[in-house]
């Protein structure tokens, strides 16, 4: 992905595949828990449901989505931490 000014630099990269609802969404809060405001968290999830689930926790947690693009057998969601 080329970084633009709205797609800000991946701080960190979680390696979700293979992992089954609600586990990448669950890696997800954990990074986002142990990180700064600003930082920008990758997410790869070869699960189908993780593209619907976290887009929608992100909203109501107040962070910014910052893309959601599939890959070759997998989602990459890349998040921005607000607060």
């Amino acid at each position: 992905m080329l970084e633009t000014p709205s797609t800000p630099a991946i701080t960190r990269t979680i390696d979700a595949r293979g992992s089954f609802c609600p586990g990448p969404l669950m890696e997800l809060i954990r990074a986002i828990r142990e990180s700064q405001v600003g930082d920008v968290i990758a997410v790869w999830s070869s699960d189908r449901g993780s593209k619907i689930d976290i887009p929608r926790w992100i909203e109501k947690a107040g962070h910014r989505l910052v893309a959601l693009e599939t890959r070759d057998g997998y989602d990459e969601i890349v998040v921005e931490k607000l607060r």
